[in-house]
């Protein structure tokens, strides 16, 4: 008698391959196309790294989850069905678009700006349809946003934004199969997988970086992934919050700081703790390092005890935040008074 594998686990298992296999192949052919086309990142005042470095390296991302995780999304238990599938991957297309053009040459930010408001609000009208109201789009959509562009600020030494990609991606993947979302859980493990391919090639020293196609394009992944399970349940909002604090926190502090200073927030600028840090001397590694520990060490157990206990879900959500807040602040300071005994010396 022969023995096969259930038809939802063979065709998860074909996603996940398919995805990661996809993803390398085009990133490696992203370096000799960024090479030859003059897509080359150099190294300034305002950026972190100190050889010229190809970027688009995200294009390999986007055209792994594409392959990957529609698939799954509708083909698998737990869809959350056509339109918002459909709704995914045309904002993918979108974002991934106007991100891989600006990667050629600077591109306003309004047309930017304009896509990526066009493609989220799609998302989140799509989604918020399938909840009580349809006016919990309006939150979504600045919540997508910004989740766009912070994941774009933190893009910035190597290693960093694709690390938290895996992160995210296989920690929401055990999140949502263990809420029953099965479908929702291997999309996520999709773009666990893609972004590791990327981070065999961007691990310090980088041999490409990701660009904007790939930060802005994850960002609205990581959105769509939290929204999805969001209209699924409810009460799955906070555990996914918490596996997002990092970004969240470094990249919403650092801009209301820049903002309480009258500085122009909209401008590229070396801020971020996770900067200040490599600045103060620390490798790219160490630092993207400490990110995974803040993951692993307060993430992971938040989520879970979150998860399981949907009553204190806001409150554990909370605590995890006022922690990372109190990190960032100590590890800021720290920092400036670094600088400070240097200057003086």
């Amino acid at each position: 008698m022969s023995s096969s594998l259930p038809g939802p686990v063979a065709l998860a298992l074909g996603c996940i391959v398919a995805a990661f296999v996809v993803s390398f192949a085009c990133v490696r052919a992203a370096i000799a196309y960024a090479h030859r086309k003059g897509m080359l990142d150099a190294p300034g005042q305002r950026r972190s790294h100190s050889l010229p470095t190809p970027r688009g390296g995200g294009i390999g991302i986007v055209i792994g989850v594409l392959v990957g995780m529609p698939a799954a999304l509708l083909l698998l238990p737990g869809s959350p069905g056509v339109g918002v599938v459909g709704a995914f991957a045309v904002g993918v297309i979108a974002i991934a678009a106007i991100g891989w053009l600006d990667d050629h040459g600077s591109l306003p930010i309004k047309p930017r700006l304009a896509i990526q408001l066009a493609a989220t609000l799609l998302f989140c009208v799509t989604v918020a349809s399938q909840t009580a109201s349809l006016w919990w789009a309006a939150p979504l959509v600045l919540a997508g946003v910004w989740c766009i562009n912070l994941h774009n600020f933190m893009d910035g030494i190597d290693g960093i934004a694709a690390l938290q990609a895996i992160f995210f991606g296989a920690a929401t993947g055990v999140l949502a199969v263990s809420a029953g979302a099965f479908g929702i859980g291997i999309a996520a493990v999709c773009l666990d997988l893609t972004a590791l391919a990327f981070w065999y090639f961007n691990r310090s020293p980088a041999r490409i970086f990701m660009g904007d196609v790939g930060s802005a394009t994850v960002g609205f992944i990581v959105f769509a992934l939290t929204a999805m399970l969001w209209a699924w349940r409810t009460d799955l909002l906070w555990p996914e919050l918490i596996l997002s604090s990092a970004f969240v926190i470094d990249a919403t502090l650092t801009l209301l700081v820049r903002m309480l200073r009258g500085a122009r927030w909209y401008t590229p600028h070396r801020e971020h703790l996770y900067q200040w840090l490599v600045r103060r001397g620390n490798a790219h590694t160490r630092v993207a390092a400490g990110y995974l520990v803040w993951n692993l060490v307060i993430c992971v157990p938040g989520a879970w005890i979150a998860l399981r206990h949907p009553a204190v879900a806001p409150a554990c959500c909370g605590a995890a935040y006022l922690l990372g807040a109190a990190v960032w602040r100590t590890g800021k300071r720290s920092c400036l008074r670094r600088r400070e005994r240097h200057v003086s010396a």
